[in-house]
Order: C-alpha cells, then structure tokens, then sequence
C-alpha cells in the first residue's frame, strides 16, 4: 500500500474535515496528501505527505529510533525483517540464539543493576530497562520471525 492510500483510510475514518479541524490544517491540504505525488511529476496533484518526509528522513539519516519512536506512540514497536537465509544454518542458528539469550541478559542486568545499589528502581533505571526490554523484544521477534519464515532450514543443493 502506498503512503498517499494509507493517509486516505486514515483520513476516512474521522472524515477530512475533521482531521484537517484538530490538525490546524486546511482540508485542501489533507486531501492533497491523500493523492498520489509523483517527485519527478511536477504536474502530478499530490504533494509530499507526512509519512514519505519521515520516510525520507530515515532514509537520508539512516536513524531507526524515528520509527521506533513513531511505532511507541502508536502502543507498539518496530522489528527489523530478517535476513531472507542464512547461510550456514549451524552458524547461524546459533549466533541466532546467542543474540537472543545475551540481550535477554542484558535486560537482566540492568534490573539487578537498578536495584543493587539501594534496592529501588528509580526514573533514569527504568529508562535503561525500557531500552533493554525494547532490544530484548525487537531481537526475540526477529528470531521467531525467521523461524517462521523457514530461514534456519537446510536448503537443497
């Protein structure tokens, strides 16, 4: 689906005017933003939308946390794909799992960490646990992921 369709569903759900009224935003522009944008037509009707600029600039600053942070505000979080085979499944697979298991430690040793010192976790501690918790997750998702996708199966010759 592309960004201008899914601004268009999103944008159908409260109704233009609406969306365009609590965003401080003239309907005009919404609906521009839910028309296709060609950025080599220049007579192309849509114009550069909300989701193709943070595209963008994830894509100039190579920096994921954007996404990351846009998943959180929506209650979720962002996974990476995984790789689409392995290339040596004994290798792999354990490398695999190694990650997994160090992130999980990691996330471990930070809780002891918060609370060895006065048997608190404190604001600025569980700021840590959450980054651990969010690597901890993204790394077990991706593992299952390409369990699921067949990924560690020996390929024929």
């Amino acid at each position: 689906m592309e960004s201008h369709e899914v601004l268009r569903e999103a944008a159908e759900k409260v109704g233009v005017k609406a969306l365009a009224a609590e965003l401080r935003l003239s309907p005009a522009l919404i609906y521009k933003w839910c028309e296709e944008s060609e950025a080599d037509d220049p007579d192309a009707s849509g114009t550069r939308n909300p989701l193709d600029r943070i595209r963008e600039i994830v894509r100039v600053t190579g920096h994921i946390p954007v996404v990351s942070w846009l998943c959180q505000q929506a209650g979720g979080f962002f996974v990476h794909n995984p790789e689409a085979q392995c290339d040596n499944i004994n290798t792999d697979l354990l490398q695999s799992t190694q990650h997994l298991v160090r992130a999980f430690s990691e996330l471990l040793n930070e809780v002891s960490d918060s609370v060895a010192d006065d048997g608190h976790i404190e604001m600025d501690e569980s700021a840590r646990i959450r980054t651990e918790w969010e690597q901890l997750k993204t790394t077990a998702e991706t593992f299952v992921v390409s369990c699921e996708r067949g990924i560690y199966r020996h390929r024929k010759k």
